[in-house]
């Protein structure tokens, strides 16, 4: 394939110097003339690990040139790949003056090419700037209309400075997203000979699937290190136990427990963060991010019943009021807290879980339902169709399979809000809300 791209820094030179090596022409653009002289005489214009061999080859081959012209580079390639620095503002926004100024060229040379052109953004860029900026831009200034005259992708890079082609060559994932499916076919197309997954979804999701990367690697790093700080207190070996910590894959580092819903509740999560939180104060211990756990659930818990009220109706239904399906435990449940919540502004609700109701004639749990939430255990009902019947709007507080049967019993006037993201009732319109979906 003839590839453009756009930005000869560090995410750029890489990516041309590696699809230069896998076969591809790939023709390198930037306004600096040293860059675009180093390109040419086989010189990457940046320090990387094996890149100065693979641009040295390159170039001797003619598989990689560069050039500041960008008219010429767009009408010779089939693909253009958009590099460019997005650095940030000092009010912490992106300066996207280098991304649209790209566009632009692009743009006004797509004007007069006839051929389906795909532009692919690989720049650093914050969701909604696709749709907003780029796309906008090209076609403002081409006269055409992406996904139809030419093609835009959003594909964001995985590459770490020191390793990024080792990165390249083993992506942890390949996320093409795309305005239609020929634009996606062609880009994808590059990626053919890597081993990783490959990922085609809508260009947002691109966009955003890059910042949740790297700000959950800034989270690891800085929960590491308020970790490594109480241990340094108490004179234990923090890498021992992280360590230790990093063997669980069930649960510590794996996919468990990072699918957004609601608020987190049990005997043990907000008990053990409280502790900690609690004994790094006694250290005189400043741990921003452990003591902003407890508020940041918090406010999950104010965001669901702000829901609810909002919906301007006074009968309330809730479906699962344990802190998890499958458990009778009301301790520190956050739907506990929202149904407390509402009965002290004065909402009539009804409320049903088949383990609690259990819980309440035999289980362990049957003193703390009597004594410490009788208000709760009042109004509690024996089947789902009592709350269906009742319930102006509906809350589904845990992911009990049973809830995923009531889409056919449900009222059209019925307003419906999920905590736990019940797939089987998301058909239901404007009548359905889900808490981050």
């Amino acid at each position: 394939m003839k590839i453009s791209v756009f930005g000869l820094g560090y995410v750029g030179v890489v990516a041309a110097g590696c699809m230069a090596a896998d076969g591809h022409t790939v023709i390198g653009v930037d306004p600096s003339k040293t860059k675009v002289d180093l390109i040419n005489k086989g010189v990457p214009p940046i320090v990387e690990k094996d890149i100065g061999e693979i641009v040295a080859a390159a170039a001797a081959t003619g598989q990689l040139s560069a050039t500041e012209d960008a008219r010429k580079a767009v009408m010779e390639t089939d693909i253009s790949l958009i590099c460019v620095g997005t650095p940030s503002q000092l009010n912490g926004s992106l300066d996207l003056r280098y991304v649209r100024k790209v566009c632009e060229e692009i743009g006004a040379t797509l004007k007069d090419k006839a051929a389906f052109h795909v532009v692919v953004a690989r720049s650093t860029m914050l969701p909604g700037t696709m749709r907003d900026v780029v796309i906008p831009t090209l076609e403002e200034f081409s006269g055409k209309v992406a996904g139809k005259d030419f093609g835009v992708c959003n594909n964001p890079e995985f590459l770490r400075e020191g390793t990024a082609v080792w990165d390249y060559r083993n992506p942890p994932k390949t996320v093409i997203g795309e305005t239609d499916g020929k634009s996606g076919d062609v880009l994808a197309s590059l990626y053919e000979g890597l081993d990783a997954p490959m990922i085609r979804t809508t260009v947002e999701v691109a966009e955003m699937v890059k910042y949740v990367d790297n700000v959950w690697h800034a989270l690891k790093v800085g929960f590491a290190n308020e970790i490594g700080n109480i241990c340094k207190q108490l004179d234990i070996d923090s890498h021992k136990v992280m360590e230790i910590f990093c063997k669980d894959t069930k649960l510590n580092l794996s996919p468990y427990y990072l699918k957004p819903g609601f608020a987190f509740g049990g005997s043990c999560l907000p008990k053990d963060v409280r502790a900690l939180t609690y004994k790094g104060r006694a250290l005189d211990l400043n741990l921003p991010i452990l003591s902003s756990i407890l508020p940041s659930n918090e406010l999950q818990i104010a965001k669901g019943y702000d829901m609810i009220v909002n919906k301007g109706k006074r009968k309330v239904g809730v479906l699962g009021f344990s802190f998890k399906a499958g458990t009778d435990d009301l301790r520190e449940s956050p739907v506990v807290e929202v149904i407390e919540r509402l009965l002290g502004k004065g909402f009539d609700l009804k409320l049903y879980d088949k383990n609690v109701n259990i819980a309440a004639l035999t289980g362990a749990n049957r003193d703390y339902i009597l004594n410490h939430i009788p208000h709760i255990s009042k109004i509690m009902v024996s089947t789902v169709e009592e709350v269906l019947e009742h319930a102006d709007v509906i809350v589904i507080g845990n992911g009990a399979k049973e809830f995923g049967s009531i889409a056919s019993q449900l009222k059209p006037e019925q307003q419906i809000v999920d905590l736990v993201r019940v797939s089987a009732l998301e058909g239901n319109g404007d009548s359905y809300d889900g808490i981050c979906w």
